[in-house]
């Protein structure tokens, strides 16, 4: 059994002990002290809550709001949603925070509790760190019976999403309906079965193909959108007549898109697609994490705007792209942001704006693709004994290759003309996570390997 206690939020396995997996006492503790430290700055808080397809996705909520009615704290259940779509709500319904039941692309036994501000964004560090203290200290004064807070149900909160994306100038449904594309869907059977084929619909797509997508909870296979877990409906798309595949995780904040070939289009280029189509009509600034591919750098300076590099996380994804007045981002893992509708990685205005694009281009996505650079980034990781000093290490690679551009905002990045390495550790495990990337595999893995061996050098 799991359980994660970060500063966004906690995550865990269901089932076991408490403090050692998301039993409904640790939920109590942290929707608790997050409560409480709403009500510093509002007595009466509102909070909006929505959850995925997962099994104990219920029974998580039903903790979730009883623990924050009990504290008199409003709750507005959205019931099944989409994280995006949690995240818009709390904005339309001017609400104090958001909580998302969500475990987002793990397995079918986990699930967790992701925390919004009142901007619909999630938590700072600096709000985290304090929602752990409070958790810890267990010390808490329950409202009584006429103070209880009071409980709502919305379940228009996926409908109002797509509204909001269907006025967007940049979305062109006249084109996305004249187009006619065939297209397949794979919703992991969690709420991406509801608000794709839903949004589609919207778009004028008349012709659909549901895969995987009954919002049971269970997962037709593992969730992370990554080509080895998509080989039945790649191969379906390769077998079938349709113009392309899109395929999400179950809280749909990422994005999978599958050529008409059966073809991956690859996550790293949902991000650099949606932007290439941004900035052809609005000019501007992009930013993604250090761990993304250089593909959206080498677009941005084509459309003449800046790229900025961020430390991994959404939350510095967004307040990066705020400083630089960054008109599209996100990161490589297929998560867009678009600010114009609100600033959360968003698989539903990642679809409208990436359809607009193939539409206007009247090109086969893998077409597309092929016009786009061509980098790819080799993922690894090396575990170390926990006696051995991690800081040090990347110390040590930092000021072997001094003379290299490096970056420090989130471990260290070495670049190497048009290929970099990235080197991370792990807040929870003994271990650095190495990604590099250059124009071939093969090139990124030799990358890899010598900074590997750059370390197992050191530790010796």
């Amino acid at each position: 059994m799991a359980l994660i206690k970060s500063i966004s939020g906690i995550r865990g396995t269901i089932g076991g002990k408490i403090g050692e997996s998301l039993t409904p006492i640790d939920v109590f503790q942290f929707c608790t002290a997050y409560g409480f430290m709403l009500k510093e700055i509002n007595i009466k808080p509102t909070v909006v809550i929505g959850r995925d397809a997962r099994i104990s996705g219920k029974m998580i909520s039903d903790l979730v709001a009883s623990t924050l009615i009990s504290i008199g704290v409003n709750v507005i259940d959205l019931g099944l949603s989409t994280t995006p779509s949690v995240e818009m709500s709390v904005i339309n319904k001017k609400a104090d925070a958001g909580i998302i039941i969500t475990a987002s692309h793990n397995p079918i036994p986990w699930n967790g509790l992701k925390f919004l501000n009142h901007n619909g964004e999630f938590i700072s560090s600096e709000t985290g760190i304090r929602m752990l203290e409070y958790a810890s200290k267990n010390d808490f004064e329950y409202a009584e019976v006429l103070k209880l807070g009071t409980y709502t149900i919305d379940n228009e909160s996926i409908n109002e999403h797509i509204d909001a994306i269907l006025k967007l100038p940049l979305v062109n449904k006249a084109a996305i309906s004249k187009r006619n594309f065939k297209i397949a869907v794979d919703g992991v059977n969690s709420t991406g079965g509801i608000a794709v084929p839903k949004l589609l619909e919207a778009l004028g797509v008349k012709t659909i193909k549901k895969y995987f997508c009954e919002p049971d909870g269970h997962f037709g296979h593992n969730p992370e959108p990554l080509p080895e877990n998509l080989g039945f409906i790649s191969a379906e798309i390769e077998n079938g007549n349709y113009d392309l595949g899109i395929v999400v995780d179950p809280d749909v904040d990422r994005l999978c898109f599958i050529c008409e070939d059966g073809s991956f289009f690859g996550e790293e280029y949902t991000l650099v697609a949606v932007a290439d189509y941004v900035l052809t009509h609005n000019k501007g600034n992009t930013v993604s994490n250090l761990s993304s591919s250089m593909a959206l750098k080498d677009i941005t300076e084509k459309h003449g705007g800046l790229y900025h590099a961020s430390a991994v996380g959404e939350v510095n994804v967004v307040n990066e792209m705020k400083r630089t007045n960054s008109v599209i981002g996100g990161e490589g893992n297929g998560g867009v942001i678009y600010p114009e509708l609100h600033y959360g990685r968003d698989a539903l205005v990642g679809i409208a704006l990436f359809l607009s694009h193939l539409a206007t281009n009247d090109k086969p996505i893998s077409f597309l693709k092929a016009s786009y650079p061509h980098y790819y980034i080799s993922k690894n990781k090396i575990e170390l004994g926990s006696e051995t000093s991690i800081d040090k290490i990347l110390l040590a690679l930092q000021n072997k290759y001094n003379m290299q551009p490096i970056s420090t905002i989130d471990g260290v990045k070495i670049e190497f003309d048009k290929q970099w390495v990235h080197l991370r550790k792990s807040n929870t495990e003994p271990i650095i996570r190495i990604y590099a990337e250059s124009n071939t595999l093969a090139t990124a893995d030799y990358l890899a390997n010598k900074i590997i061996s750059d370390i197992k050098e050191l530790i010796n």
